[in-house]
Parts: C-alpha cells; structure tokens; sequence
C-alpha cells in the first residue's frame, strides 16, 4: 500500500501547467502539458489548447443622450447660434466669461448644454447668484436663460452669469436698470487674486527672515 502511494505521489508531482495569454484583447488561454517518467502509467497524449474569448459590448451613456438632445433643444430656440440674438448679455467675474441669451419661456437655465442644478453642482449659493437679477424684476418663470460659460470655477462663472442676465434685461426695457442697479447688479465685480512675486511665498507673504 506504501509503496502504491508513493508512486502516485511522484506521478502527481511531474506534472505541469504551462499558461500563455495571447496578445488579443479579452483571450485567454491555457495549454496544459503533461510529463511522465513512467510511459506505461502514462500513455502520451496531444496536449490540448482552451482558449477562452470575452467580449464588451459598449453601451451608450444616459449623460450623453441628454447632452444631446439638450444641445439640440438649445439650438432649435436659438436659430443662428447666440450671436444672433437680440436679448444677449456678456458678464465677467475672475477669470470667468458668459455670454447669457435670455428668451420668453417658463424658468429653465441651460448652461453649456446642461441643465444649471447640474452644472453647478447643487450649490445653492451658486444657484442663488443666477437667479437674483430675474427675482429681482418677478421675471421668475417668465424667461428661459441659455449660457455659454468657460474659464474660471464655477463660483467666478455663477456671478460671471448674474451679470449677463442683468445686462441682457436693460434690452427688454431701459425701466429695468434702476431697481438692477439698487441691488448692484451691474457692477463689474473687478476684484481678483493678487499675483505671486518673485522671492515671495504668496503676492505679500514673505519666508520667515532669519539673521544667522
């Protein structure tokens, strides 16, 4: 019985398996190869070959469709694209720049071909910004604002907004620029960050100074 056991043993411990993954993408495969020193326990055999393949389909993104068909919605109202508009206002907050084109409508803000919650992240500060110069006036649900914003952050871009709108409302009626102007609506916000000097660490902060 030992001596059964041992030869199984040693039969188990030849064998080998050799794996090689081919250069496809997605194939797999394995290619065992069996080794004996005794033929007559063993018989010899082809080795066989398995190869497994898999493939991904690429399934189109929900996102996507509805950047999509947004855009199409933008440029269906806006026949000519935004410089042919009549009702446009330019706002510039930091680095940010909008071009704001405002039309009668029901409320909706579209900025960049996607909805402005989206946009902006849910920031109701954010959000705040784009809708004081319409709350202003009552003008709620009484227009529909399409932007194209770039540059800056999202904070520069949401008052770099404000600003359009107002601007574009002075179009609708000249009525519109002193309760605008009360609430400091037209004002070009000209603040920006200060640049970094040279030898400084900041625009004004200096490294520790040190004697010795």
């Amino acid at each position: 019985m030992a001596i059964a056991l041992s030869s199984l043993t040693s039969s188990f411990s030849s064998l080998s398996f050799s794996s090689q993954i081919s250069q496809k993408p997605f194939s797999l495969s394995l290619t065992p190869s069996l080794k004996s020193t005794n033929s007559s326990q063993f018989p010899k055999s082809k080795p066989s070959s398995l190869t497994v393949v898999a493939t991904v389909a690429a399934e189109p993104l929900t996102a996507d469709l509805e950047t999509l068909s947004l855009e199409k919605y933008v440029k269906s109202r806006l026949p000519g694209g935004f410089a042919a508009q009549t009702l446009i206002g330019t706002g510039r907050r930091k680095c940010a720049i909008a071009r704001v084109v405002i039309q009668e409508g029901t409320g909706k803000f579209i900025i960049n071909y996607r909805d402005a919650k989206e946009y902006l992240q849910g920031n109701p500060l954010w959000l705040q910004y784009i809708k004081i110069p319409l709350a202003t006036l009552g003008y709620e649900t009484s227009y529909d604002v399409f932007v194209k914003a770039h540059g800056g952050g999202l904070s520069g871009q949401a008052q770099a907004i404000s600003l359009g709108i107002a601007r574009a409302l002075l179009k609708v009626s000249e009525d519109h620029r002193k309760p605008l102007r009360k609430e400091g609506l037209l004002t070009r916000d000209a603040r920006i960050v200060e640049r970094k000097k040279p030898g400084l660490k900041k625009a004004r902060k200096a490294p520790q100074f040190s004697k010795r």
